[in-house]
């Protein structure tokens, strides 16, 4: 069971498919279009991650944000927004948010810093299940580690990694990985993905890991744990 997250967006083209991919990763999923009901929504139930938008109609995502604070809440604030100045980062992390993501964001990013969240605040969530097999992404450093071994990865290695990481145990076709990982007009050949599929594979084997990258014969690629033989 995945844990508790509150989208906070004005825009229902940005809303929908954030919520409907939270909830396919088996959490339980609130979303509201304002800050005014930010404060009441987490009274009333127990709200793990708000994912909170700068730019909602009614006030500033900011205020809203000290407003949590103010009010006890102690789970994790995630600021997704257009504003992508440092003067605005430095603002929104210290108006009380834990990370803060620009928009325009992929998802499995956002799956990723969600993850990284809850691990980080002890809450639960899907992350935790894998701490145990040692496989441990930071995303915001793009480190990666097995236990306290660092794996060192090139940026598009890291990049495959969080989008196989983000569907975990579910088969990633090739063309997602290319459009998310690359670039959704990328010309080039398709080998790309699978030299760079090759070295990442060779890498956490190396690492001692039990997490292995499977091939789906004409479909994609899956990220799995396997249990050790004898």
């Amino acid at each position: 069971m995945g844990g508790s997250v509150l989208v906070v967006e004005d825009e229902r083209d940005i809303a929908f498919p954030l919520v409907r991919t939270l909830e396919r990763e088996g959490y339980d999923v609130a979303w509201i279009d304002n800050g005014r009901e930010v404060l009441d929504a987490v009274g009333e139930q127990a709200v793990d991650v708000v994912i909170l938008d700068l730019s909602l109609p009614d006030m500033d995502g900011l205020d809203v944000c000290k407003a949590l604070r103010e009010s006890g809440y102690d789970g994790a604030i995630l600021i997704v927004t257009a504003r992508t100045g440092e003067l605005d980062r430095v603002v929104g992390l210290d108006s009380g948010a834990d990370d803060y993501l620009s928009k325009p964001f992929g998802l499995a990013e956002l799956q990723a810093r969600v993850r990284a969240l809850l691990r980080r605040t002890g809450r639960r969530g899907t992350y935790a299940a894998h701490d145990s097999y040692g496989l441990r992404l930071d995303i915001e450093a793009r480190r990666v580690y097995a236990g306290e071994n660092e794996i060192k990865l090139t940026s598009k290695e890291f990049d495959v990694l969080t989008v196989l990481e983000a569907h975990r145990d579910k088969v990633v076709p090739r063309g997602r990985l290319m459009s998310e990982v690359w670039d959704e007009n990328w010309y080039g050949s398709t080998k790309t993905l699978d030299v760079t599929i090759g070295r990442l594979r060779h890498k956490l084997e190396e690492a001692g890991l039990q997490d292995r990258v499977v091939a789906v014969r004409g479909v994609g690629f899956r990220l799995e744990h396997t249990k050790p033989v004898g």
